[in-house]
């Protein structure tokens, strides 16, 4: 696989227009709502809000946005029925749809109606960002779900790395943690909100997180021994940062 530059030229693009990125939230639950959309407008984000279906789909009729995410039990409506007329409308939005851990037959369905992604509840801040930040960018390199940073590509649905051209072998948390700095580039990230995205829920079980930082010295071991273009650097007292 050779270096994609038009790719790379995507990934900066979305990087430096980040804080123009338009979000649509469609949820009923007042107080997620709320955290969700303080949340992203932290990260710059435009955000919108929605809490019922039918101001959902006056929202949908009146303004395009870069991501949709959508919660499917309504007060008023199903969430899917909102999918599939933003399939009708044509919208290039992304799609994240939102519910309860045990509704699989609404996921399967969402999925095969064309989101892009599902989260159950309850999910991590820091997951939501990160799933976020990766349909945007699938939309904006035209379906193509490669990520492309320097001369390291990622592709999320075949879970490999390939570094100018050459296969990385990774286990599953060196992947899940690459995948993570590489969709936040030149971001300080601190331990908490690595170790949440990673290992979830299993975080709030762990004494300390010194389990972080030896899969993080084992896949900058990695990276380097390949020849990456890429390093994670350690901040002292906080945490890391890709460059």
């Amino acid at each position: 696989m050779g270096f994609n530059f038009e790719l790379v030229f995507l990934n900066l693009k979305y990087e430096k227009n980040c804080q123009k990125m338009k979000v649509l939230i469609i949820e009923d639950e007042a107080g997620l709502r709320e955290v969700v959309q303080q949340s992203l407008e932290k990260e710059k984000y435009i955000v919108e809000t929605a809490n019922d279906y039918i101001s959902g789909f006056d929202k949908l009729g009146a303004y395009d946005y870069d991501c949709i995410l959508i919660d499917i039990m309504l007060p008023d409506g199903n969430g899917l029925d909102l999918l599939q007329e933003i399939k009708r409308q044509k919208k290039q939005s992304a799609i994240i749809i939102i519910s309860a851990k045990d509704a699989v037959d609404d996921k399967v369905k969402g999925l095969d109606l064309g989101a892009d992604d599902y989260l159950s509840k309850p999910f991590h801040l820091s997951e939501l960002h990160a799933r976020i930040k990766s349909a945007i960018r699938r939309n904006n390199h035209n379906g193509d779900n490669l990520i492309v940073w320097k001369n390291v590509t990622l592709s999320p649905e075949q879970r490999t790395v390939s570094i100018d051209g050459s296969e990385l072998i990774l286990n599953r948390k060196e992947f899940d943690l690459l995948y993570y700095f590489i969709i936040n580039p030149n971001r300080l990230i601190n331990k908490t909100a690595i170790a949440e995205y990673v290992w979830g829920d299993h975080t709030d079980q762990a004494d300390n997180l010194d389990f972080v930082y030896s899969q993080i010295k084992n896949l900058r071991k990695k990276l380097k021994d390949s020849n990456a273009e890429i390093d994670i650097q350690a901040v002292y007292g906080i945490g890391y940062k890709m460059n």
